[in-house]
Order: C-alpha cells, then sequence, then structure tokens
C-alpha cells in the first residue's frame, strides 16, 4: 500500500526507456558509463523486470558512448524516474599509470513508454528518415544490410537511433516509440516551465550537477545528494542494490521535499 501511494503518478506503471550519457573524460566517462548500465541491468533483474537494449555505441578503446535500453514490467518508470540526473564517480583511474585519483560524470535519461497510453501526433513532413549498416557486434546479417534507423524531428532537433533488430522496419518502430516518448516528456518539461516561469533547465554532465556520487577511493561510500541516504558497500550499490536510494526519493518526492 506504501509503494502504491508512492507510485501514483500518472504515467508511473508504464515501461521506462533509459538512455545513459558520459561525460566529458573519454575512456574514463565511457566505462563509467558502460558501469552504470550493468548496475541498471542487474537492478532489473533483481526486481523482476525485463530489459532491452534498444541502441548502443561502444568507445573505441573502453566503455560506451550511449546507450538506450527498455525495462519493462509494472512501475518501471514510477522506480526509474529517481535515477534520472547526473551521476559521479571517484576512483583510482585504471587507464592512468601514476595511478591517480580520478572524477568521471555520466547522465541519466528517463522517459516513459507512452505508445499505448497517449497520442503523439508526429507529421510526415517534420520528420527526416535515415537508415544505415549497424555497427559494432550483431552478425553478419546486422552489419552488412542497412538496417539500422536514424529518425530526426526537425522542429526539436531530437535524434533518435535504433540498431538493435535485424529488421529496418522493427528498428524504425521502436525509434519511433523513443521519439513518442521524447516529445511526451519535451511537451510535459514545457508546460511545467511555463506554470514555473523558467526557461530551460538543463543540467551540464560535469561537477556540481551530480545528484549521487558513488566514492571509490580515499574512502568507500555512495551518497544520493538529494536525500541524503548514504551506503558504504559501494559494490552491492553497483550490482544492482539501488532500492534504499529509490525509495527514499519517492518519499520525498511525495511530501514535497
Amino acid at each position: 500500500m506504501e509503494l502504491k501511494h508512492l507510485l501514483s503518478g500518472h504515467l508511473d506503471k508504464n515501461n521506462a526507456i533509459v538512455s545513459i550519457h558520459p561525460g566529458a573524460g573519454g575512456m574514463e566517462s565511457q566505462e563509467w558509463a558502460q558501469m552504470l548500465l550493468r548496475m541498471y541491468l542487474r537492478w532489473a533483474e533483481k526486481n523482476h523486470f525485463s530489459t532491452e537494449i534498444l541502441d548502443i555505441i561502444y568507445g573505441e578503446e573502453a566503455g560506451i558512448k550511449n546507450v538506450t535500453f527498455s525495462v519493462n514490467g509494472n512501475y518501471a518508470y514510477g522506480f526509474l524516474k529517481a535515477e534520472a540526473g547526473v551521476h559521479r564517480l571517484v576512483r583510482i583511474s585504471p587507464f592512468d599509470a601514476k595511478k591517480r585519483r580520478h572524477t568521471s560524470f555520466a547522465a541519466i535519461l528517463l522517459y516513459p513508454d507512452i505508445d499505448k497510453d497517449i497520442n503523439i501526433e508526429i507529421k510526415p513532413d517534420d520528420l527526416k528518415i535515415d537508415t544505415f549498416r549497424a555497427s559494432g557486434a550483431g552478425g553478419q546479417h546486422v552489419n552488412k544490410t542497412s538496417s539500422a534507423v536514424r529518425l530526426t524531428h526537425l522542429s526539436t532537433g531530437i535524434v533518435v537511433t535504433c540498431q538493435n533488430e535485424r529488421s529496418q522496419y522493427k528498428n524504425k518502430a521502436t525509434a519511433m516509440k523513443i521519439l513518442k516518448a521524447r516529445l511526451y516528456t519535451l511537451s510535459i518539461k514545457e508546460q511545467e516551465d511555463k506554470m514555473k516561469g523558467i526557461i530551460g533547465d538543463k543540467k551540464d554532465i560535469s561537477w556540481g550537477n551530480q545528484i549521487r556520487s558513488y566514492v571509490l577511493q580515499p574512502y568507500r561510500m555512495v551518497k544520493d545528494h538529494r536525500t541524503g541516504i548514504e551506503i558504504g558497500n559501494v559494490d552491492s550499490v553497483l550490482d544492482g542494490g539501488l532500492n534504499d536510494f529509490i525509495k527514499a526519493f519517492l518519499k520525498n518526492k511525495k511530501a514535497g521535499v
């Protein structure tokens, strides 16, 4: 009953679409993005959600340049909206021969899967569709045919790519679903900005904007800066142990903190 009270938003029951983008810092931030991807996939597995990688671009030497994946199951979006924001990692860099401490950042973007709930109209003349060959792993067929799809929404500049499926048709359908979710989220944000008299609220993927810090050196601690929750077992958190952070965030949001 408590969870139903905390997860009573209009779209909380929906599946979630998650994107991870590394900040500046090359291999450091790209590997941090890959660590976050593993953390969320492990969280989903432990909490009986299914996941699907929709689009992923790997770094040339390590990590990932960006990834979009879906988390499917009741209240996936309601839970994971607590994770939207900039995540900061402090550790001894495995890429630094002098073993110096480095700080890395990555941004988590969350969208509700609204494909079956809300009709978002996209005019054909406002949509540019490109097809190209998928990159990275995927087998001979994926890499040798133009099955990957890139959608550009001209009036907003939103670009969505999908190259997970062998079928161009399936990739287009998935990309369209992601585009609709992003357009819906944008429209809600614009309405909120108008109500608050705010224009723009985009956070840089950098110092001072993080919602949570994961410190591996000189001590070990994960701290959520919005709720003050601290957990010393960093390995457990990175293995998907996020529920204490999520629950504290939902309670604060419900209380208007």
